[in-house]
């Protein structure tokens, strides 16, 4: 489970640098709760290929975090950002959509 919550947050932060055959796998998986079969049948392909395509999305996600850090340099911002007593200043930061 807590995979699996990792695994949204970093497709949250990197989606963008996936294709649409990956994302869509990725969503059918993971957000609508489908299960491998139903996302084969869907796609007129094997069980199998969907799960290497999700374990591939897996490791492409996972790579990009361990290269560019961007979920844990947010949850520092977001620490730093509530030691802020300025209301106006805390709130520009959140704002920018950390």
């Amino acid at each position: 489970m807590k995979e699996n919550i990792e695994l949204i947050l970093m497709y949250d932060y990197y989606k963008q640098l996936l294709d649409d055959k990956e994302k869509k796998y990725f969503e059918y998986y993971y957000f609508d709760n489908m299960s491998l079969q139903e996302i084969s049948e869907n796609f007129s392909v094997s069980r199998n290929a969907v799960h290497k395509q999700l374990k591939k999305v897996k490791e492409k996600l996972e790579n990009y975090e361990a290269k560019l850090n961007l979920i844990e340099k947010s949850n520092k911002l977001k620490k730093i950002i509530n030691t802020i007593e300025d209301e106006n200043l805390k709130k520009k930061l959140i704002d920018i959509d950390l």
